[in-house]
C-alpha cells in the first residue's frame, strides 16, 4: 500500500487543488451571470406591449397570420429594480391577428414578416380564443 498518498503533500494536496478548482469555477460562472452593466439585463423584465389600455404578453409557438397595421402599441420601460427604469417606453407597429379581435391579441413588430403574437391575459388564463390557436383547433 502507498502510505505517500495519504500524506499532506499526497491525498490533502490534491483535494486541496481540486477545492481550489473547483471554487474558482463557481466564482467565474457567478460572474458571467452578474449585472455587469454593459449586458443585456432586461432578461428579467416580462415583455408586456400596451395598446388602446390593454396589456398584452407574448405567446410563443401560435401559428397565426397578421392582418393590417391597427397604429402604435407602446412597449413600456423595464423597472426590474424598484426604481427608475432604466429605457424609455418604446412604439412598436401594432398589427390585427387573422380570426382575433384586437381585444384579445395583436402583432407587434417593425414589418408585418416580424411581427410577434402577444395577446391579453386574465391572471394567468389564456383567452378562449388563444388557447384554440396553441390546440391547433
Amino acid at each position: 500500500m502507498d502510505f505517500a498518498a495519504f500524506t499532506k503533500e499526497g491525498w490533502m494536496g490534491r483535494v486541496g487543488r481540486s477545492v481550489v478548482l473547483a471554487a474558482s469555477m463557481l466564482v467565474s460562472a457567478a460572474a458571467c451571470t452578474a449585472d455587469s452593466g454593459g449586458g443585456d439585463d432586461a432578461g428579467s423584465c416580462a415583455y408586456q406591449i400596451r395598446y388602446q389600455g390593454r396589456t398584452y404578453s407574448d405567446v410563443a409557438n401560435v401559428h397565426f397570420a397578421v392582418g393590417k397595421k391597427l397604429g402604435d402599441a407602446t412597449s413600456p420601460p423595464c423597472d426590474d429594480t424598484g426604481g427608475e427604469a432604466k429605457d424609455p417606453a418604446t412604439t412598436v407597429p401594432a398589427y390585427a391577428v387573422d380570426g382575433l379581435s384586437p381585444e384579445v391579441a395583436i402583432a407587434v413588430g417593425d414589418t408585418p414578416s416580424e411581427a410577434k403574437f402577444v395577446a391579453v391575459y386574465s391572471g394567468s388564463e389564456l383567452p378562449p380564443e388563444v388557447r384554440k390557436l396553441l390546440n391547433g383547433s
